[in-house]
């Protein structure tokens, strides 16, 4: 029973199949955000609703009969569990915080459809070269802001009056929004040379900090594909292997039968 269950939710079909779920149910929650169509066809999204959660639900359970105790050993299987239990509890006053979450089952084709989920994987791995990253980039950034509050401070209070305020206006121009003319300039009017911290401040944190940032996740998910390939290689390896041992085995047993035959 449990590996005709297995072999059922591994089927493409019923996967396919709950991805077209997922995205009729991302519709009907973008709907649900329409006052007139909610009010006309309220009844209906509700109703098509709870069906479709009724489904995820046998999905859920089936798969938990299905895997057992390595249910809770894939974290996407848990991730589709949590999401679905948020879901489920009951639309009450006190739990309307909680039902708003459950536009987290869009996020279910990020476990179902395999392409997004290596993305989420190689992202994932990139986690720790990231925060590597970040963390010299909050150095660099702390120290621009002490330098900025004490250059420009008392000339531009509402801009760095303070580190908190210097914080958020250099993280502005990191950004490059409104920098130049918005910032830079006004100040450069009464600092001429203050284009020399900034153009350092930009080139420091936005041309090679960011790109950083950007070549961290591009070599992880890089690793995750030749990673996902070896595995594949490896499994149409065994594959080959198996159906060459079944050949041979299939012919011993003809020539043995065949002998067997001249024997008689």
């Amino acid at each position: 029973m449990q590996e005709a269950v297995l072999s059922f939710i591994e089927q493409k079909i019923f996967k396919r199949t709950i991805i077209t779920l997922i995205i009729i149910n991302s519709i009907i929650l973008g709907l649900e955000t329409y006052d007139s169509l909610m009010h006309q066809y309220g009844n209906v999204l509700v109703t098509i609703d709870s069906i479709i959660l009724l489904l995820f639900t046998c999905e859920i359970l089936l798969k938990l009969f299905a895997y057992r105790l390595q249910f809770f050993k894939r974290p996407w299987c848990i991730f589709d569990l949590f999401v679905i239990g948020i879901a489920l509890v009951p639309s009450s006053e006190s739990f309307s915080a909680l039902r708003t979450l459950r536009v987290l089952r869009v996020l279910r084709l990020l476990s179902t459809v395999p392409t997004m989920r290596k993305v989420i994987e190689g992202l994932l791995s990139s986690i720790p070269g990231i925060i590597s990253v970040a963390s010299i980039m909050m150095i660099f950034f702390y120290v621009f802001a002490i330098i900025g509050t004490h250059l420009y401070g008392n000339t531009f209070p509402q801009w760095f009056g303070s580190l908190g305020e210097t914080m958020f206006t250099l993280f502005q121009i990191m950004t490059l929004e409104s920098w130049s003319m918005g910032i830079v300039r006004p100040i450069m009017d009464q600092h001429p040379n203050a284009w020399i911290f900034f153009i350092l401040y930009i080139l420091i944190t936005t041309f090679t900090m960011l790109n950083l940032f950007i070549a961290i996740i591009v070599n992880a998910m890089h690793s995750e594909a030749d990673h996902s390939a070896q595995e594949s290689r490896i499994e149409i390896k065994e594959a080959i292997t198996q159906e060459i041992k079944e050949m041979e085995k299939r012919i011993l047993k003809n020539i043995r039968a065949s002998s067997q035959h001249h024997d008689n």
